[in-house]
């Protein structure tokens, strides 16, 4: 199985991205690279080349579906597990997002504490 190091994080509100970053970084042991628009993360992605991304879903001018899109036509989804944040957890949006090839969604607030061990989860279940 590859190894999980590098995780991109799209996500606009600055405190939340600060938080995630401290969870990946120093909880986690990530590399991480923190992107606060779908465009940025979308000019950054092939050179960051990441093993997982985590995409805020409501962001302005491109929203995570948007960008998820996007993401898709630039690399191979299958292998970089994408997940969405977002505090809108119904059943039948998460099952949206997953038809847009999201693997799982990460509900916030987030645990700090926890969100490293809720990404391997994702990434161990779409490389088992």
């Amino acid at each position: 199985m590859p190894e999980l190091q590098r995780i991109l994080h799209v996500e606009d509100d600055p405190s939340i991205q600060a938080v995630a970053r401290v969870a990946l970084e120093a909880v986690g042991g990530f590399q991480v690279l923190s992107c606060s628009s779908g465009q940025a993360a979308l000019d950054q992605l092939v050179a960051f080349a990441p093993d997982f991304i985590l995409l805020d879903v409501m962001m302005p001018d491109m929203d995570g579906p948007q960008t998820l899109a996007h993401i898709a036509q630039l690399i191979d989804i299958e292998q970089v597990p994408v997940a969405f944040m977002t505090a809108k957890v119904q059943p039948a949006e998460i099952a949206h997002y997953r038809s847009l090839g999201a693997r799982d969604v990460i509900i916030k607030p987030f645990d700090p504490m926890q969100l490293a061990a809720q990404v391997r989860k994702i990434w161990s279940q779409s490389h088992g």
